[in-house]
């Protein structure tokens, strides 16, 4: 088998389950077992030492203990003694090696973050954070051949830190209100998709004071059985809507499986995601560490860059990928440029006071502080954002690219458009855009912008339209359509069915 087939990204991610049509098992017993083996090579070189402690967690997914089982065994054999600490969330995992009296060396999540029952993988941390993508192949070219560390074999014993996880969170909140239990009084629901969130109910918001009726879907159940733990998702969307209604909640927090997402519904029922809630931590963090730089994906919109330049902050809008955005946050903080976030609209947000770890359960910890803070001061978590401008409308088309070396015709489409746009009235390029070719329309051509981008890892060509005026994004698709549906190598079935 080829194992590179395994790689996205920085994660390792396969199919672990029968059952979804046309899918067949990857993630094998023979595969999970050298992928453990290639991680005790890679991280005994990386560390350069022999006495190695490895503690391993897993999301609520139905092949998760089975897969546990058998990289921890392949870690142990390779002499790396091994805790399984069972379940567990993603950010928990990168906090055990930076946290407690003996840190561990190195953790493994078992996750596919938001992707169907029968997906699974593998995410691996070490002190300085997530492991990049060139050492996710690295690993794999362990796991291809043969070679083994030598070592006398060690253990596996059960563990748990979820607890102590936890606790830091509470202490936090604590810390910052200088109450025990500053959400006395607040009504807080959580919706956890039956993945691994279910635990700040009982560990995070009860002990600080809140009020959790209401709160669902808690329960660990790999096959999902009520929606799909994805914030982005709709159905998911209106679950906890209609929980934070029937609830009168103040409010209201949902979790992708292993949480390092997460999106909130306000008290007055609406959706915190995206650009808003992109828009809330900015103004949390501005007002914390004036003038900061806050790097985003490149789909954010125009008022959000309004939103904070109006308060003094810098706006980096960069790629898509939550670690390019972690990344180019470091690297701007490396050169001596303050920025204090890195967020994309997906939800996947990293703090630079939180190890630039993107953790859901930190994010809305920080909201938590602030629902506290505004009952003191007098404010609302609403009034933060009510100066974001938002669109009127907006909508993405997801072009398949038809030949098979799609990122060379992918490249030449962007590389065309980019002239085209230049010849275009009432067009005009979008200034320091790292990704694709992002355009400004006037007033008279749809009010708004496109950005038309290749996909990271897959063969087609995500195309972004909003617009600040009703029925703007079909003005602009109009203005789009002429070149792209020209293209034979694209697939513009929507795109033309939409534009007439």
């Amino acid at each position: 088998m080829d194992y590179k087939k395994l790689q996205n990204g920085s994660d390792i991610r396969g199919v672990a389950l029968e059952g979804i049509e046309g899918q067949h098992i990857n993630l094998t017993e023979q595969a999970c077992r050298d992928i453990g083996r290639g991680f005790a090579l890679w991280l005994r070189e990386r560390l350069g030492k022999d006495e190695l402690r490895v503690c391993v967690g897993r999301d609520s997914r139905l092949s998760g203990p089975t897969l546990a089982g058998w990289i921890c065994e392949a870690m142990a054999a390779q002499g790396i003694q091994v805790t399984d600490i069972a379940m567990a969330s993603t950010p928990a995992m990168f906090m055990s090696t930076v946290t407690g009296d003996k840190p561990y060396d190195a953790s493994v999540m078992i996750t596919a973050s938001h992707l169907p029952f029968n997906r699974n993988g593998f995410k691996f941390f070490i002190k300085d954070g997530g492991l990049e993508k060139q050492d996710i192949a690295a690993i794999l070219d362990y796991a291809a051949g043969n070679e083994t560390t030598g070592l006398a074999p060690a253990g596996v014993t059960a563990g748990a830190f979820m607890d102590d996880y936890a606790a830091i969170l509470v202490e936090k909140v604590r810390s910052a209100t200088g109450e025990k239990t500053p959400l006395d009084g607040f009504k807080v629901v959580v919706d956890a998709g039956n993945g691994a969130g279910g635990f700040y109910v009982e560990k995070v918001l009860q002990p600080l004071g809140a009020d959790t009726t209401g709160s669902q879907f808690l329960e660990p159940d790999g096959s999902f059985p009520n929606h799909i733990p994805n914030p982005e998702d709709g159905e998911a969307m209106k679950a906890i809507m209609s929980a934070v209604a029937a609830q009168k909640a103040d409010l209201g927090i949902i979790f992708d499986t292993d949480v390092d997402r997460a999106g909130a519904v306000l008290s007055d029922g609406s959706e915190l995601n995206r650009n808003r809630i992109i828009a809330m931590l900015a103004a949390i963090l501005l007002r914390e560490h004036p003038g900061t730089t806050i790097v985003t994906d490149s789909i954010t919109s125009t008022g959000l860059a309004a939103f904070i330049a109006k308060r003094g902050g810098v706006h980096h809008r960069f790629k898509r990928g939550y670690r390019n955005v972690i990344n180019e946050s470091i690297r701007l903080n490396a050169q001596g440029q303050d920025s204090q976030l890195a967020i994309e609209t997906s939800g996947h947000g990293a703090l630079k006071e939180n190890y630039f770890l993107d953790d859901g359960a930190y994010l809305v910890t920080k909201l938590l502080i602030e629902l506290a803070r505004g009952k003191k001061e007098g404010y609302t978590l609403e009034s933060l954002i009510e100066e974001l401008a938002e669109p009127a409308e907006s909508r993405e088309f997801r072009l398949n690219i038809i030949p098979e070396d799609f990122k060379t015709y992918g490249q030449s489409v962007l590389d065309d458009l980019l002239a085209y746009a230049q010849q275009q009235p009432g067009w005009s390029i979008a200034p320091n855009n790292y990704e694709g070719v992002r355009v400004n329309l006037d007033q008279a051509h749809g009010n708004g912008w496109f950005l038309l981008r290749l996909s990271l890892h897959d063969p087609l060509l995500p195309l972004n339209i909003e617009s600040d005026v009703a029925g703007g994004v079909l003005t602009i698709a109009r203005e789009l359509a002429g070149f792209l549906l020209s293209r034979d190598g694209l697939d513009t079935e929507k795109l033309a069915a939409f534009v007439g």
